[in-house]
C-alpha cells in the first residue's frame, strides 16, 4: 500500500513538470476556467437575486449546491483526469502501452496528463466560503457544518469518479464513448449544480440512482444546511459512495479483460 502510494506520488510529480513546462498555458488555461465557471454561476445568482428563491431554495444554499459539486469535479478530473478521456487510447492504440507496464492500467491511466485545476478549486472554494459564511451568520448551521461539508466533497469526488469509471469501462465494448460521457459525466453534473426539486420526478429519480450526481451535493445539502432527513443519510451517502467505486472496478476489470487491440 504505501509503495503503491509513493509510485502514484512520483508519477503524478513526472506528470504535473511536464506540464509545467509551458507555464504560460498553465496559467492562462488556469484563469479561463475560473472564468467560465464564475460566468455561470453569475448567471444563477442574477436569476435568484430577481426571483429571490427557486423552489423554496436561497442564493446561498444553491450556492452551496454548486460549490460542493463544483469542488467534487475538481478533485476527481485532478487525481483521474483521463479516465475521463480513454476514447483516445482506445482509438489511437496506446491503450496497449499501458497494458505492458509492470503496474495496474487504472494505476497508470490516472496518473497520465495529470492536471492541476487550480481555477475551479479556488472558485468552488470561494463559493463555498461566500455561502456558509452567511449561513453561519445567520444562525441556519453550525461550526460542525465545516466538517460534514468535507466529507461530502470527498464523498462526492468519489461518487464522479464512479461515474466516469463505469462510462470508461463501457469503452471497452462501444469504443466511442466520447457522447456517452457528455450525459453521464458533464450533463448531469450541470443538472445537480441546482435544486433537484426544480426537476420532473422522473428526473430527480434517475439523479438519485441510475446517474446518482444527487448524491454528491443535493442530499448531503438537504441534511447539513436544510437539515432534513438525519445523519443517517449523509453516513449512507459515504458508504454508498465506496460501494459505488467497488462496482465501477469490478466493471472496470472486466471491460479490461475484453479489450482487444486497434492493431496499430
Amino acid at each position: 500500500m504505501r509503495n503503491g502510494l509513493r509510485m502514484y506520488v512520483l508519477l503524478i510529480r513526472a506528470s504535473l513538470r511536464s506540464r509545467m513546462q509551458y507555464k504560460f498555458n498553465f496559467i492562462f488555461s488556469s484563469l479561463m476556467a475560473a472564468l467560465v465557471n464564475v460566468a455561470e454561476f453569475l448567471m444563477v445568482a442574477l436569476v435568484l437575486d430577481r426571483f429571490g428563491s427557486v423552489k423554496g431554495w436561497s442564493l446561498y444554499e444553491v450556492a452551496y449546491l454548486y460549490a460542493v459539486i463544483l469542488l467534487s469535479k475538481t478533485i476527481y478530473r485532478s487525481l483521474a483526469s483521463d479516465v475521463h478521456h480513454l476514447e483516445k487510447y482506445l482509438v489511437s492504440g496506446d491503450m496497449d502501452a499501458l497494458l505492458i507496464r509492470p503496474l495496474p492500467v487504472l494505476f497508470v491511466l490516472m496518473t497520465q496528463n495529470f492536471r492541476l485545476l487550480v481555477g475551479e478549486f479556488g472558485q468552488g472554494l470561494l463559493v463555498l466560503v461566500y455561502a456558509m459564511t452567511h449561513m453561519l451568520r445567520a444562525g441556519q448551521i453550525g461550526w460542525e457544518a465545516i466538517p460534514l461539508t468535507a466529507v461530502a466533497i470527498y464523498s462526492g469526488a468519489l461518487i464522479l469518479f464512479a461515474i466516469g469509471l463505469a462510462t470508461a469501462s463501457a469503452g471497452f465494448w462501444l469504443t466511442r464513448i466520447e457522447e456517452l460521457q457528455n450525459v453521464t459525466e458533464d450533463a448531469a453534473r450541470s443538472a445537480a449544480q441546482y435544486p433537484l426539486d426544480v426537476y420532473p420526478s422522473w428526473l430527480r429519480y434517475i439523479l438519485l440512482t441510475f446517474l446518482p450526481v444527487g448524491l454528491a451535493n443535493y442530499v448531503p445539502a438537504s441534511v447539513i444546511i436544510r437539515h432534513e432527513y438525519g445523519g443517517w443519510a449523509l453516513a449512507a451517502v459515504t458508504v454508498m459512495a465506496f460501494v459505488f467505486v467497488l462496482l465501477a472496478g469490478r466493471l472496470w476489470k472486466l471491460g479490461i479483460s475484453r479489450y482487444q487491440s486497434t492493431g496499430t
